[in-house]
């Protein structure tokens, strides 16, 4: 089954910052640059997204 793909609410439609995230199982964060949707992937366990999200947010 292919992973559902949500687009961040801070990606822009046509610019550089375009994030998308999947979470195909409870095991697995998965994001990618919705640009490039057949390129490279990040695989982050859920605790490490969750440390990373308070990051991101702040820059």
């Amino acid at each position: 089954m292919k992973p559902e793909w949500i687009k961040s609410s801070y990606s822009t439609p046509d610019g550089p910052d375009c994030v998308e995230v999947a979470a195909p199982d409870e095991t697995h964060i998965l994001v990618r640059d919705s640009k490039n949707p057949e390129g490279p992937r990040l695989a982050l366990t859920p605790t490490a997204w969750a440390t990373f999200l308070p990051y991101a947010a702040g820059h």
